[in-house]
This record gives structure tokens, sequence and C-alpha cells, in this order.
């Protein structure tokens, strides 16, 4: 069986159409904040091997590293119609412990046809802090910890396992809306790969998944021949872990021979005493999301693109942590140094493809305690946008996401609404983006007044080293972390918790984006 062109875009939509929806109806679903209005999720289907097949305009982090999970599962876990397995260990395919996966097989008969799966950062997965973000030392002290288990056995849920899930956290009720969501979207998902089976045959629907992954690869190996053979190298730095004062660095060697290419990361850092390291899975989905990004936007989005790739990430490293390291910021900050450093390096083979470096940061932001209002516990969490690096021939947008984090933010009234503090001040940070023929875009300033007592947590980076211009672009301006109480300012570090008082204000004010080529005379 051949499939022409026409074929291959017909199915490419029939597939991708099925994780949007999912995503939608998660989005709708859901009870926290960070779901349903910042987004903060991500929906793919997969076929029996766990190859991913489609995937939706999702989170990055999460969705290079899904294919994982699900292979993880297949090993582990008996599976059988009906059922639905959950993980967030990120030393079995997970990412971070907040990041909570729902895998459920597709059954045409007796035999596996595929998968639906979800993940979705919930906002309390208890440990030592609320949010279970913390500057922890082992990764027991960040949350609980789910190997891959079955949550549904034969369409019922395991009451155990859900009991289990619901007692280790700070905000069941939360917790178990949202996971009813998860559950609600994988079902949405499984059903449309149950009619396209039966509207167009598993052989077919096979034959097509296949094709599509050949073709993604195809296109990739096109655009590696396309670029100068050669190693490119390049290195930056996270500003620290928390607890040690230093830098962390991170080096990468590219080397591109004909259509494939190696990335290697050693001489990258020891893994940290910190809570900044990242395990396999980012790393893999760096890589992933900076060469997808290097293809036009109707390429299949697939397990296919990293077929032409080979990674070398040595164990114990930053960027492929041994257990017990603790990894809560690996998800959502070395990713985008090792981001930053793989685009670094393919500026020397795609100089007019590549922009400078965005703000390398996503401003995790975490704040937890009692809400006498609702006589109930709360936990807050947001990441918080900056300066986007300038390209070629453009400047960089300012305020908003960018790499591996794709969410929203959480609309003042939405936020005011569910949490029990109020944004006094919400606007751009003039002048921090790198100057430049294109200016780098700028970052923005959020103040919280808090009305109650509560424990912030603040992940965070570029406090210290700045994001980087490229052909002779500034650099731009790094990040401050703030708290105001009585009227006087004090300087937070980048990583930590602190105690906040009523009217006390929380002041995150985040990196500009680095400029690109040099600034022309007046």
């Amino acid at each position: 069986m051949t499939a022409d062109s026409i074929e291959l875009e017909i199915f490419k939509h029939l597939f991708a159409a099925i994780p949007e929806e999912m995503g939608v109806l998660l989005k709708r679903s859901a009870y926290s904040p960070n779901i349903k209005e910042r987004r903060d999720y991500s929906c793919a289907i997969f076929d029996a091997a766990g190859q991913m097949i489609a995937q939706a305009a999702h989170i990055p982090v999460h969705l290079g590293a899904m294919p994982l999970s699900v292979q993880q599962a297949l090993a582990e876990v008996d599976l059988q119609p009906g059922d639905v397995v959950i993980l967030n260990d990120p030393y079995r395919g997970g990412t971070h412990l907040p990041d909570i996966t729902l895998i459920s097989p597709v059954f045409i008969g007796d035999a596996l046809f595929g998968f639906a799966a979800n993940r979705a950062h919930h906002a309390d997965v208890g440990g030592m802090a609320p949010g279970s973000m913390p500057i922890a030392r082992e990764l027991v002290q960040e949350g609980l910890i789910i190997p891959p288990v079955k949550l549904m056995s034969g369409g019922q849920i395991q009451q155990g396992i859900w009991d289990i899930i619901l007692a280790n956290v700070r905000t069941p009720v939360e917790r178990a809306g949202d996971l009813h969501a998860q559950l609600a979207a994988n079902r949405r998902g499984v059903s449309r790969m149950e009619e396209l089976a039966a509207r167009y045959g598993v052989p077919t629907l096979n034959h097509h998944s296949a094709a599509l992954l050949d073709y993604t690869e195809r296109l990739t190996r096109a655009l590696l021949q396309d670029r100068p053979d050669g190693r490119y190298e390049f290195e930056d730095q996270l500003d620290d872990d928390g607890i040690s004062p230093d830098p962390l660095h991170i080096r990468v060697a590219i080397t591109i021979s004909g259509d494939s290419a190696s990335v290697d990361f050693t001489g990258t850092a020891p893994q940290a005493q910190g809570s900044v390291n990242a395990v396999y899975a980012i790393t893999l989905s760096a890589v992933y999301y900076v060469f997808r990004s290097l293809l036009s936007l109707d390429v299949p989005n697939n397990s296919g693109c990293l077929r032409p790739i080979q990674i070398i990430a040595p164990e114990g490293t930053l960027v492929n942590a041994r257990r017990p390291a603790p990894v809560a910021g690996g998800n959502v900050e070395t990713s985008q140094r090792i981001t930053d450093v793989l685009l670094g390096a393919l500026a020397q083979a795609a100089p007019d493809r590549i922009p400078a470096a965005s703000q390398g940061t996503m401003n995790n932001i975490l704040i937890g305690g009692w809400d006498p209002g609702r006589n109930a516990p709360f936990t807050y969490y947001e990441t918080l946008a900056g300066g986007m690096g300038a390209r070629p021939g453009l400047r960089g947008e300012s305020a908003i996401h960018t790499h591996m984090t794709n969410t929203l933010n959480t609309p003042v009234e939405a936020l005011e609404f569910a949490y029990p503090f109020e944004v006094v001040r919400y606007e751009i940070r003039r002048g921090t983006g790198g100057a430049g023929q294109f200016p780098g875009g700028e970052g923005l300033q959020r103040d919280l007044r808090l009305n109650v007592l509560a424990t912030a947590s603040l992940l965070t980076d570029r406090r210290i080293s700045r994001p980087y211009g490229l052909a002779g672009g500034e650099p731009g301006a790094p990040g401050q972390n703030i708290l105001i109480r009585e009227g006087i300012e004090s300087p937070l570090p980048a990583k930590g918790s602190v105690d906040l008082q009523p009217d006390d204000i929380l002041s995150i004010r985040t990196p500009g984006g680095g400029g690109w080529g040099s600034k022309v005379p007046e």
C-alpha cells in the first residue's frame, strides 16, 4: 500500500484533530486556574509501539517527553481495555512531580491499536512546600511520587490509588476535579481513535501513521542536509541551584554530517544539590522542540523528527540526573537554558533562522496558605512571561511566554476571584530588551498584594546572567524578585521561599530578550 500526498495530508489532519479536541475538553472541564486559564497541559496520541503520531500545539516541555511515559507504561503495566495508567515519576517517564500524566490504551478487538495521553500541571502534589516546587535536596521532598500504576482498571477507578493521591495533596477537591478532567479528555481521545478505526480500518491507519512518521523524518533530514557540515559549540549557565551560589554550566556540541546530527552535552556541570536537575526526558524535549521549530508549520508533529538526531547526555549531569536528585526546576528552568545553548550553537549553522536568547526562565511563582474567606487551603502556581529574543529582520515580542513554556497568563479577574490576593501592578518593563539593529522584547512586572498569611516559593533564573544577543546585538536585562513590606523594597533570591504577611507585595520583574544585529548609528 502506498500513500499519495493528498491522502497523507488528510490523515495528518485526522490524527491531529484528536489531541486538539482532547485539549479543548480538558481546558473546559478543569477546576484549577492553572489548567483552565493558563492551559498548562498537553495532549497527544501514539501508535501501539509508543511512537507519537500527533500532538496538539500545547506545552513543548511536555510533548517531547510524553513518548517516554507511554513506553514506560507499556513496559511496566499489563494493559487491558478500559485501563488508565497514571504516573509522575520523573525517573520513569515523567518530568517533574506536579506534571501528572494519564495514559489510556486503545484496543480494537483484542489488539492494542495505540494510546491517548495527556499531561497536566497540578498546582500541588504535596511535599515540603505549597505548590510542590521547593528548593529541595532530594526528590521525596518535592511531593508525592507516582510510578506507572492503574488509576482505572476495566473502566473502574481504583479507589485505593485515588484515595492515596488525594490524601497527600493540600487541595484535594481541586486535584480531584483536574484528574476527572484529564480522564474525560482521554476518554474522548480513545473514542475518536476507535471511530477512525471503524471508518478506515486498522491496516489503513497503521500505514498512514507510519507514513507520516517517515515523512517528518525525511523533512528533518532535508533540513539538516541544507545546513553546512560542521561542529557547532555553545555554552551558557544557570545562575545557581538555590543552595550553592555557584553558576551551573551547560555545554553542547552539535555536529551536522549530511542528513543527520548529534547533540552532545559532554562537559555540562554535574547534577546539582538543588532542584534544577533535568531528567533525560527534559533534554529530549528541548532537542525535539528546537529542531522541530526549524521545520515549517505544516510538517506533522510526531516522533519522526528525532530519528536523524543522536543525543548524548552523560548520566549524573545537569541534563541527565540520577535518582534521587530533585528535579522540580529542571522541567521549568534548566529546560529553558538547554534551549538557549542549542539555539546558540545552531545560530552558527543557520544564522538566518535563529533568534537571540529570549528571557530564559519561566519565573515560577508558588503561593500557598489558608483562605479564611473560603475556609479552605489554596495553592497558586503561575509562570510569568518576559522578553522574546529579536530575530533576523524582526524585533522581539514583549511580555510573552517563549520556548519550553507555551502557557497564557492567569487573567487578573480569574486570579483575584480564586485566591486571597490582588494584582496591584501589571505592566511592561520598559528598557529591558537588548539593544540592536532589531531590539529584544521587554519583560514585565507583576506585583501581588497578599491579604492573608502565606508561603511563597520562587524558582526563577536570569537574575544574574543575561539573555544573550546575536550578530552584535546586546543582551537583555536580568530579572528581579522584590519583597515590598511597609513600603520598603528588599531583594529576594532567584530561588527560595519566603513567608508573607497581609499587605506584603511580591514583585516579580522578568528579563528582557537579547537584541539581534549591531545597532545602526543614528
